[in-house]
């Protein structure tokens, strides 16, 4: 697939850039047997049936973006931010960062409180930090400076305040270690949990901590000569069995998200769903056999990313244009903050 296909045109005001409330109000374009139809979250209950299983991801965002002082001998000081991507050895991180041709190896830049870094190393637009702070006082430290690492779609259009602490993280999350949330569960609160509980829908809980690289758009111009980024993730012991158990009993598995898809892909082995912890670099297009999941939770995706590669792969090329026109046409809000789909191929 060449990445033009994956390419769309979409109005400024398209992006939400605030939540709508409650959480369940958002739109739903539900997409099955090929047909499309108009809803909203909260009609999750009558549209999934008892016994269906809703794979959610229980990660938690940390305050992952920082702003910084460099520190050269013999150089002036220079202003930069980094976006915490995910842990490489115990003090150490990898890092996105602006403006990356600023910083070389050696560096020292300074967060604020106390908080230190030096970079040992650049790697494309990455580089990794020496953070020089035991790990408590450091998650301290975060806490103090860091702030809700907001997409940049976002970001670049408006302030973030006290609101987007609460409002860029699931109401079940629990495991912190992302730096970007798992969009698709930021539709759920405690009343339609419940409502879906008492309609006979099960859950499982499964961990993706989302990195930034999930922000970074594919450069080439083919799908195939992109290099995915590697995310931490856990399935347990008991997530599987009740995943496994559901599939027996024809209980259909919906992914929330593509966090959770791909860690069920991950974890699975000729279609059953075995415990699981690691790093994931699996990268879902179009020829992908999937073996688990039957639909798909997801917002809808920047254009030319592997998110909407993802999604082409499950749904078909041309569903998938059907759908996004549909959403287009429709006045569906885009992107983290947006409305959502659930996709049933």
């Amino acid at each position: 697939m060449d990445l033009s296909e994956l390419d769309f045109d979409l109005p400024d005001e398209r992006v939400a850039l605030r939540p709508v409330h409650p959480r369940s109000s958002a739109r739903l374009l539900v997409s099955e047997n090929d047909q499309i139809h108009d809803w909203r979250v909260s009609d999750l209950p009558r549209i999934l049936r008892p016994g269906d299983r809703l794979i959610l991801n229980d990660t938690k965002v940390i305050p992952a973006l920082l702003h910084g002082v460099r520190h050269r001998p013999g150089a002036r000081e220079v202003r930069i931010s980094v976006n915490l991507d995910r842990p490489v050895d115990q003090g150490s991180w990898l890092a996105l960062a602006r403006p990356v041709r600023r910083i070389r190896a050696g560096d020292i830049t300074a967060f604020g409180k106390g908080l230190v870094a030096k970079v040992r190393e650049r790697r494309d637009a990455f580089i990794v930090l020496d953070f020089q702070s035991s790990a408590t006082r450091f998650e301290s430290l975060l806490q103090q400076v860091g702030e809700v690492p907001l997409p940049p779609y976002i970001s670049t259009r408006r302030e973030t305040d006290e609101h987007d602490s609460a409002h860029y993280q699931t109401v079940f999350a629990r495991r912190a270690g992302a730096v970007a949330a798992p969009t698709a569960s930021l539709h759920f609160d405690d009343d339609l949990m419940t409502q879906l509980r008492d309609a006979g829908i099960r859950f499982s809980f499964v961990t993706l901590h989302v990195g930034a690289g999930t922000f970074l758009p594919i450069r080439s111009n083919s799908i195939d000569d992109h290099v995915m980024h590697v995310e931490r993730g856990e399935v347990t012991e008991e997530a599987a069995a009740e995943i496994n158990h559901s599939r027996a009993t024809n209980g259909r598995i919906i992914a929330v998200g593509t966090t959770a898809l791909r860690l069920l892909e991950t974890a699975q082995s000729e279609g059953r769903v075995h415990a699981w912890r690691g790093e994931t670099g699996l990268y879902i297009k179009p020829g992908h056999r999937f073996s688990v999941i039957d639909g798909l939770m997801t917002n809808f995706h920047l254009p030319r990313t592997t998110l909407l590669v993802l999604v082409a792969a499950l749904v078909g090329r041309t569903q998938l244009q059907q759908i996004y026109d549909h959403a287009l046409a429709n006045d569906y809000r885009f992107f983290s903050y947006g409305d959502s789909s659930l996709l049933i191929p």
